[in-house]
Formats: C-alpha cells, structure tokens, sequence
C-alpha cells in the first residue's frame, strides 16, 4: 500500500493533516474518510489499521486530525463538535475535487457521532459505519465536566482529559448540545452499520442500542466482543476494518480491483506505460507490489525501485536463513538486522584481477546480531550468512530464458 500526505484547508483557513491509504495497484474503486475519536489523531494504531484493511476492498481512505489535534494547526479549543463536522465536509470537498468524493464515512467514538451528522449533509455519501459511537454528542461533556464552571467564570480554562491539557472556552462546552443526533439519524436513510464493544467502559454498549433503534434499515451492528474503547489491541481494529470492508460491498455496485494473473508463474510485472510512466505492478499469487523509480530519474517514488527489490531479496533470505540456523543450534539470537547498498565499482578499486578492467557490481551487505553470542558463534553465522539462496544466486552464474507471449 502507499501512504499519500496531505494538507487540506478547511473554511477557516486552518490546515488539516491527513494521510490518504492507497490500495496496493495504487488505483482505488472508492474513497472514504475515517473520523478519529475525541482528543485521538489520525496516528493511533487503531485509526491506520481499519484504514489499511479497506484499501483491501478497493478503498482509497483518508485519514485525518481534525482542527487543534494530531499534526493539524488551530487550537483544541476551535475543535468543538460542529467543527468536527466542517472538518469533515472540507475534506470530502477536497476530495471531491482532487481526486474522487468520498461515498464511505468512517467514524470512531465522538468521530462516529460526527461522521452520522456530516453524511446527512454530503449527498455524495453512500454508506456510514461507527465504532464505539455515543448517541448523543454531549455524552463527552462529563470528561471535561470538572473545568465546565470554571469556563462560565473566566471565559477559557485548561482542562485534564484522558492525562493531558487542553484548553476550552464557552462556544467549546456550548456547541455540544446544540446537536440533536436521534433526529439526525431517524432521518438519515442510508446504510449504517454500528459496531460496539460489550464492555466498552468509555461509551456504554446502550449507546449502540439507541442508535440502532433511532436508524432505518438497512442498518446492521456487530459486536466487538471484548475490545476495550481504543482497539488497542491490532486484532480488534483490523477485525473491524475487515468486517466494513466485507458489509459495505452489499451497498456499492461491484468493481473488481483488477489485479494481475500470474498465469501459472511464480510472479507478474504489468507497467502500463501511456498511464503510469514507470509505476510497475508486481503480482504474486497471494500478494501485490508496486516498483518505481525515484523522482530524481523521472518516476513518481510510489515503490521501491528495482534494485531495491533485489536489495531486500538478499536482505530477507539472509535474516530467514540465520534465524532457522541459529534456532537449529540452539543458540540465543533474538534479532538480525541487515543492511544492503548496490553500487558499481571499478575491478581495480575492488582488487579483481580482470583481463580486462570494467565496472562490477558491488553489493555491501553489514549484519547486526542481538543476542546472547560468543566470537565463535557470530563468526559461524557470517559463513552462515553467505549460504542463504539469494546470496548464492547472485554470485553464481545465472541463466534467463526470455521468450515473448503472443496474444
């Protein structure tokens, strides 16, 4: 997959930060937006997890930190609920324009909340899905309700939500019950699904009862079991990005995310050269990758170059290879770091006797080992090293049969 930053300006003229999730053919069907929960960013492993496992279903997803958060500018104070919402509809206008209008809106805990309220008012919306969502918008008041007085008094104060500090003032605490989202969801009317976790001890499983009752079909919940509010743990949150992958293909005319057929062999290589430039597809059976060039020789830097591949075929197959060595003997290596360089250099800086001098190819392979190792050991496992296939691939001599398919 690839990762695209973006800056995106909402109406105030406050830059948002955002990342947006491109499938592995770096050509998505459809787009979506994920909301991030109340005081989160767009970086918490929950967020780029449910991201990534849609750009298994064809989605191209933005992810973002709305104004004050994350990496976005503007104070904390300025990303009251009805801001949320703007945030959310400047980033499907960019979109719109940019590349694709988003038709999925994705939305974690206060997210969620905002996520049901900005599709009411995006036509281009197709389909929501909420975790962790409350049912209404004030629910989040009772975690800075301890400064709530303090702000009557002196206009803005610093609150402790969840550990750290954040600023509030009165058009903060006030605007959170300015929405009245049962009616927003009553009259809705477009696919929802709710996901919520039993035990959510942050926003209670009540919450995705209300909403559930408060919706129209077609409207679906599935329960999270025991993942705590967050998805800390990546099990949850990768479950939950399959499972709206899996639900919202029932509401999108079906696309295939063309990936290539490798016709019986062990890999496939399509660039389309008129669309692409040097952006190449690589298909195994089971796996997809995307080779480029750098921008400095013309490419777009979407993938590692070709070089690079090759690079990290010796990279990996040498690491493999300690490891099931070491694990053999019984010894206590833990880690294996790899590094590789590929250059050219000339056979008289390399001390090559030559008929003729000419430039070789130069690999520069440095192993770092953590473990419990004697001299001996580590000794036996740089013999070891040069013994993995790759290594012993591209030092002996290799035959290519091309042949040209005629259609």
């Amino acid at each position: 997959m690839k990762s695209i930053r973006l800056k995106i300006e909402n109406k105030k003229g406050i830059a948002l930060h955002a990342y947006l999730e491109l499938p592995a053919n770096q050509k998505p069907n459809k787009y979506a937006v994920f909301a991030h929960c109340f005081t989160c960013s767009s970086s918490l492993n929950a967020v780029k997890n449910i991201s990534r496992a849609l750009t298994q279903y064809g989605f191209g997803v933005v992810r973002f930190d709305f104004t004050g958060l994350g990496r976005s500018d503007g104070e904390f104070a300025d990303s009251y609920f009805s801001a949320n919402v703007a945030d959310l509809i400047a980033v499907s206008d960019f979109m719109a324009f940019n590349y694709e209008a988003p038709s999925l809106l994705v939305g974690h805990s206060l997210g969620g909340a905002a996520v049901l309220y900005a599709a009411s008012q995006l036509d281009n919306v197709k389909a929501v899905a909420t975790i962790g969502a409350p049912s209404t918008v004030g629910h989040v008041t009772h975690l800075f309700s301890h400064g709530i007085d303090a702000v009557k008094e002196q206009g803005e104060v610093q609150v402790n939500i969840g550990g750290r500090p954040f600023i509030i003032n009165q058009e903060f605490v006030e605007d959170f019950d300015k929405t009245d989202l049962a009616s927003v969801v009553k009259s809705l009317r477009k696919p929802l699904l709710i996901m919520h976790a039993p035990t959510d001890k942050i926003v209670g499983i009540k919450n995705a009862e209300e909403l559930y009752l408060q919706a129209h079909h077609p409207k679906s919940f599935v329960t999270l079991d025991d993942a705590d509010h967050l998805l800390t743990n990546s099990n949850d949150s990768n479950y939950a990005g399959n499972m709206i992958g899996t639900w919202v293909q029932r509401y999108f005319k079906t696309q295939e995310n063309t990936m290539l057929n490798t016709s019986g062999e062990q890999l496939v290589g399509h660039l389309n050269i008129v669309e692409d430039n040097f952006t190449t597809t690589i298909q195994s059976k089971r796996h997809s990758m995307i080779a480029d060039e750098p921008v400095s020789v013309g490419g777009a830097d979407f993938g590692p170059s070709p070089y690079e591949y090759l690079n990290a075929a010796l990279i990996a197959c040498t690491a493999m290879t300690l490891k099931m060595y070491a694990e053999r003997k019984k010894w206590d290596l833990k880690e294996v770091f790899v590094y590789v360089t590929h250059s050219k250099k000339h056979s008289d800086d390399l001390g090559v006797q030559s008929d003729m001098p000419k430039y070789l190819d130069y690999v520069n392979k440095k192993i770092k080992l953590i473990g419990n190792l004697d001299d001996a050991q580590k000794k036996r496992l740089k013999e070891i090293s040069s013994r993995c296939p790759v290594h012993k691939s591209l030092v002996s001599q290799v035959v290519i049969d091309t042949t040209f398919i005629n259609d």
